[in-house]
């Protein structure tokens, strides 16, 4: 892990990473961003707050998270 990298830090302060959004985000630009950081971890922030906090998670975390949105396991959060 990036040893200058923790959760709730300044994403401003993550030098150098590409930060990527869904190509669903909507017109407004309102989306998550994704970086991977050096040493694997991945950083997420709010793409209307690009310098605002960012959180850091493993690589085993985000592959669970991942897995369980292509299960549908969170679905309830936005149907209707």
């Amino acid at each position: 892990m990036d040893h200058d990298a923790y959760n709730g830090m300044e994403a401003a302060g993550l030098h150098g990473v590409a930060w990527q959004k869904s190509r669903h985000s909507n017109s407004q630009g309102s989306c998550v961003e994704f970086a991977r950081l050096p040493g694997g971890d991945v950083a997420v922030r709010n793409s209307r707050f690009p310098d605002g906090p960012a959180l850091v998670y493993t690589r085993a975390e985000i592959e669970a998270m991942l897995l369980g949105v292509k299960d549908g396991e969170f679905d309830h959060l936005v149907g209707g």
